[in-house]
């Protein structure tokens, strides 16, 4: 057996233009696939759905709201099925593996925030926020995987609280790092399908519309702070997933679409 190393390739075996593949937009990986969004109420999963279905996807859209999954529904231009959805529930999720038969991706924006104070953290809270970010996530796995094709994906969304941890934010910061961890021990589980994470910063989706008067002067001072000089829109977060679904070589990864936040 030859001990020299292999050498790169020389002029005449390396590909020729001609030869190399034509690079595809990601929405168009979506075309004939048969994709699953939970959280297709939020405005997030709605824009996602949309898109996809506008690229020749079929969507099952689920969520724990039937009025704005139907919602959702009657915007798409493809077929579309609606399934209700409670991630703290094992059988409800065990349920939408049965009504969704094979696929090939899943994305899950969903999102339980129990913010407040250490001392008035209620338990039930906490649990439902575990179970949008971690329980749930992990029970989607558990029970849809072996539905899934084998160049199929997983894609969850994390938060950028869990690298800028800060005063009542704890229950955030540390569901959305258990996602962390919890997206690489799956991309290991159920390899070869993969799993990836999205990390939001501060996106205008509408969450921020509490604040009322005080909004655009918040969202004006993260713009400031952030390295990007801006705020996240929620086609920021679409095209994130898309990269997410369509590169076959990306798994096991948190994809930080936070304009630097977390940096700053």
């Amino acid at each position: 057996m030859s001990s020299t190393s292999p050498q790169a390739p020389t002029s005449a075996q390396a590909p020729t233009s001609a030869q190399a593949p034509t690079p595809r937009p990601a929405v168009a990986a979506l075309e004939g696939k048969r994709l699953i969004v939970v959280g297709a109420g939020s405005r997030t999963g709605r824009l996602l759905a949309v898109t996809a279905s506008a690229a020749g996807a079929e969507l099952v859209l689920a969520g724990p709201d039937p009025r704005k999954l139907e919602w959702t529904a009657g915007e798409l231009s493809g077929p579309s099925e609606v399934v209700p959805l409670d991630l703290a529930d094992e059988a409800s999720i065990a349920a939408l593996a049965r009504r969704a038969g094979g696929f090939d991706h899943l994305v899950s924006t969903a999102a339980m925030p129990a913010n407040g104070p250490l001392k008035d953290l209620e338990l039930a809270d906490v649990q439902r926020a575990f179970a949008a970010k971690v329980i749930g996530p992990l029970l989607l796995a558990k029970h849809l995987a072996p539905q899934a094709a084998d160049d199929g994906s997983f894609t969850f969304f994390s938060g950028v609280a869990a690298w800028r941890p800060a005063p009542e934010r704890t229950v955030m910061a540390t569901a959305n790092g258990a996602l962390a961890f919890l997206v690489q021990a799956l991309a290991v589980e159920i390899a070869p399908v993969r799993v990836n994470a999205v990390s939001p910063g501060i996106v205008d989706t509408g969450s921020w519309d509490g604040l009322g008067s005080g909004k655009a002067a918040f969202l004006r001072g993260v713009a400031e702070r952030n390295p990007a000089r801006r705020v996240g829109t929620p086609d920021d977060l679409v095209k994130a997933v898309l990269y997410a679904v369509d590169n076959p070589y990306v798994t096991g990864t948190v994809l930080h679409v936070d304009g630097g936040g977390r940096l700053a």
